[in-house]
């Protein structure tokens, strides 16, 4: 079973993104230096306007100066609007709309540059209020900051990203080694076994049928090992009969569920050889025997039924394990296919993890447990196909 490999942001990306992330912060910076530099200037022109307006001699200097000083200040873009004790208009400069004072708008925007600013008001103003907003390069700066904060929030979870993928990545190498380790060891005891069956066999033939049976574990086992040196190996792509599949993993577990004290049966409801699909026949069947291997679980001490059903919808294919057992814990439904995850005393919580990723990883399917009860029913989607 080859798992798939987490995509992996190359560096060249993440070494962009610094230098995107560098770039506009130096470019906000020598803007907003650039927009103060320009602000001190204009108020020093303003200042040394005023000074000279005041100094100069001729009648009705200080009259202009002051029309120019509302003409200098127009020019900065700010919105202003000037109201009376009454709250009427009295004056305007740089509305986004144009109106007379008494129009109903120019007081209601007012009140929205009161969200922006506080109001001007106080004994240098007189008894009028001076509602204004900001400064055009007040706008440009707080863009500048939202990109800012968007480049930031995109490095971070980039960052976060690539962090988990190399987790999961050595975490799959991790369990690929496992598994062929573990497929390794078991071949020598097995090489073993199979040779003291063979003379169980021969010895007696009251025997024959204890080793018959032992034989049919034998290549189960055999069986096992063999999908364990499949981990981490390209899928295969044949047809599948779903129908055949559910009846080869009733047809194995039937004689080994408990008959006497809390018996346990198992059956299949399948169309003759039910559906085809595309796909690995060896990991189809260790993914239904791991759900089916769950549900015994579950009903290990109690009794009851398995039901492996198999159904079809046109373009997909539905196989489904239920079992009338005690359920699922709420508190492990959104994390049951982690693997290490098991309600069981023991347990090692790989089967249902490894269920998932065969159907989901390489058929392209869905595992999923369906809500409510009794018991727990599991339901793999798989798309119907031909090779």
């Amino acid at each position: 079973m080859r798992i798939p490999r987490p995509h992996r942001i190359p560096p060249e990306l993440v070494l962009a993104l610094v230098v995107v992330l560098g770039g506009v912060s130096l470019w906000q910076a020598w803007d907003i230096a650039s927009q103060l530099r320009g602000q001190a200037r204009e108020t020093s022109r303003l200042f040394g306007r005023v000074v000279r307006g005041l100094s100069d001699p001729e009648p009705g200097a200080d009259t202009e100066t002051l029309l120019q000083l509302v003409r200098d200040i127009r020019a900065q873009g700010i919105p202003l609007v000037v109201t009376d004790s009454a709250g009427r208009p009295s004056a305007s400069a740089n509305l986004p709309f144009t109106a007379d004072l008494d129009d109903p708008r120019v007081a209601a925007y007012a009140k929205e540059l009161d969200r922006v600013n506080p109001p001007i008001a106080g004994p240098e103003v007189g008894l009028v209020q001076i509602h204004y907003g900001a400064l055009p390069a007040a706008r440009r700066i707080n863009l500048l900051a939202l990109l800012q904060l968007g480049l930031l929030v995109t490095a971070v979870a980039l960052g976060v990203w690539a962090y988990r993928t190399t987790v999961r990545r050595d975490r799959e190498r991790l369990w690929v080694a496992m598994a062929r380790e573990s497929a390794h060891q078991m071949g020598t005891p097995l090489m073993s076994a199979d040779a003291w069956v063979e003379r169980l066999d021969a010895a007696d033939p009251r025997t024959a049928p204890m080793a018959e049976h032992l034989r049919a574990d034998l290549e189960r086992l055999h069986r096992v090992a063999h999908r364990f040196e499949r981990i981490g190996r390209p899928a295969k792509r044949e047809r599948v009969p779903l129908g055949v599949l559910a009846e080869k993993v009733a047809a194995y577990f039937a004689p080994r569920l408990p008959r006497h004290e809390n018996p346990v049966t198992i059956k299949v409801e399948a169309p003759s050889s039910g559906p085809v699909v595309a796909g690995d026949p060896v990991l189809l069947e260790w993914a239904l025997e791991a759900l089916v291997r769950n549900s015994v679980d579950a009903l290990s001490g109690r009794g009851g039924t398995i039901s492996i059903s198999v159904t079809e919808d046109g373009t997909t294919a539905q196989l489904a394990v239920r079992d009338d057992g005690p359920g699922v814990l709420p508190e492990l439904r959104a994390t049951l296919f982690e693997p290490g995850v098991t309600s069981k005393t023991g347990g090692w919580g790989i089967g249902l993890a490894l269920a998932k990723r065969i159907i989901e990883d390489v058929h392209h399917g869905r595992l999923e447990l369906k809500p409510g009860g009794p018991g727990a029913t599991f339901v793999a989607t798989l798309p119907v196909g031909r090779v």
